[in-house]
């Protein structure tokens, strides 16, 4: 996947001054003057590029590829952009747009691009990963079979997607069966009587599939995937398979959703679907063409942006984004009581002065292995500051939270035998909130406590060097 590593400060700085000005609605501002778009692109900043971006966009170098970036992005990418902006605009930490790019070489390019803000490191907005996803080929093959249905066949055979050719026809039939017999409201009907969706699938004939298929789902033949469809169309399919139905049910012959397949091999494949009935078929849908886009390698980045976004790369826990998200649900579910544990890690600043950054980095994957081990779910542990730590435990009470310092000793004690160096010492404080509405106190009191005993600790190893 190409991916952009972007400083979007700038944009920040610039969306606050024209808040400021009394712009309200950014998309008519921008409509208004194209020079404002022009000027939101030059407040944006690229950090870095990986390599398949070098290689999507044919360039030698960073450095050539950022000299370039005007004959990149051109006078049709402003509207895909401007889509990004205003999403920014009203406050989603997330974008995403459908575009145009072009190689250093003028070839045209149709992305996917998808956004996330991470965690500010020193400014609003300094840290920006967007995922550029080449799609010029499905779009191309769209645009070709649009154009001219002459070409149809050979497209369908040479496409670069997963196209499928399928009967629905018995399907029809089905749902007008329930129609008659009175249902209304076909999604409750759905949910009571799964074993109709079952039905209907069992009703598919699949007409025909192309190359490309036969690859993507590791079949040698289109008799072995024909005769294997089982395999492909397991439990994975049922939900998204009910959404295709309640869609046919309301007419809507033209769909297009995120599904999961398997291959031949029982490898899990994530799928962008596009099903259409083929004209002059719309009243038995005897026709029906199936496009699938393995969008596998997506997901896995996007799963991967999300891990990015709420935890800590350093010690693996979640980070101080996810532990402000998750008090803010346990106040809205009005759990209780809820107790809390602030930590904060021992002669961090000693560790780092004697013997690196690196040492002081090995004390804190330490302690992330520690609280890694000693909290389950529903409970969460964050790093939330440098070497200070957050643990919330929803339905606990003060003795369950001594329970869980406990063990935090004892895996401390064994990870100090484990690792030699400078041992595992951490300050501790806990409370707990018999009600939701007072969590706020309690972590107050819980980083009192922590404090103290912090204080405790220097004043005991100060007596002791003296």
């Amino acid at each position: 996947m190409s991916l952009w590593f972007e400083d979007y400060s700038a944009l920040h700085v610039l969306f606050e001054q024209w808040r400021q000005a009394g712009v309200q609605d950014l998309a008519v501002w921008l409509a208004e003057d194209a020079s404002r778009v022009k000027a939101c692109a030059a407040a944006m900043r690229v950090v870095r590029v990986n390599r398949q971006t070098l290689a999507m966009y044919g360039a030698q170098s960073t450095e050539e590829l950022m000299a370039r970036l005007g004959d990149v992005v051109r006078d049709d990418s402003m509207a895909g952009f401007a889509s990004e902006l205003v999403q920014l605009w009203q406050g989603h930490g997330a974008f995403h747009s459908v575009s145009v790019n072009y190689t250093l070489d003028g070839r045209r390019l149709d992305i996917s691009l998808k956004g996330l803000v991470l965690p500010d490191r020193e400014r609003p907005w300094d840290q920006v990963l967007v995922m550029l996803e080449d799609v010029t080929e499905l779009q191309d093959a769209r645009r070709l079979a649009q154009a001219n249905e002459r070409f149809a066949r050979e497209l369908f055979g040479q496409a670069p997607v997963s196209l499928w050719v399928e009967d629905f026809s018995q399907i029809k039939v089905l749902l007008d069966e329930v129609r008659v017999g009175g249902i209304t409201d076909f999604r409750t009907f759905l949910d009571v009587h799964p074993e109709f969706v079952r039905r209907c699938q069992a009703e598919i004939r699949v007409l025909d599939v192309n190359d490309h298929t036969l690859q993507q789902f590791s079949a040698s033949s289109r008799a072995e995937l024909l005769g294997r469809l089982a395999d492909v169309f397991q439990d994975e399919m049922y939900e998204s398979f009910a959404e295709q139905l309640n869609d046919l049910w309301h007419g809507r012959l033209f769909q297009q959703r995120e599904v999961r397949n398997r291959n031949l091999d029982g490898e899990l494949l994530y799928m962008h679907m596009q099903l259409s009935v083929f004209p002059g078929h719309e009243n038995d849908w005897s026709m029906v063409l199936v496009a699938l886009t393995d969008i596998t390698a997506r997901k896995k980045a996007e799963a991967y942006l999300e891990y990015l976004g709420q935890h800590d790369v350093l010690t693996k826990l979640k980070n101080r984004s996810f532990y402000t998200d998750e008090i803010d649900r346990l106040l809205r579910k009005r759990v209780k009581p809820i107790s809390c544990i602030s930590l904060d890690l021992n002669d961090l600043k000693e560790s780092n002065d004697a013997g690196g950054h690196a040492a002081g980095d090995s004390l804190l994957r330490r302690m992330g292995e520690v609280l890694a081990k000693a909290v389950d779910p529903p409970a969460s542990v964050a790093r939330i500051g440098g070497d200070e730590f957050m643990i919330l435990l929803p339905g606990v009470d003060l003795q369950g939270a001594q329970a869980v310092v406990d063990d935090i000793h004892r895996l401390m004690a064994l990870n100090n035998q484990f690792y030699g160096g400078l041992p595992l010492s951490v300050s501790i404080g806990t409370a707990t909130a018999e009600q939701s509405g007072d969590l706020a106190k309690a972590l107050h009191v819980a980083d009192l406590e922590m404090y103290r005993n912090k204080r405790l600790h220097h004043a005991h190893r100060q007596a002791g060097t003296s």
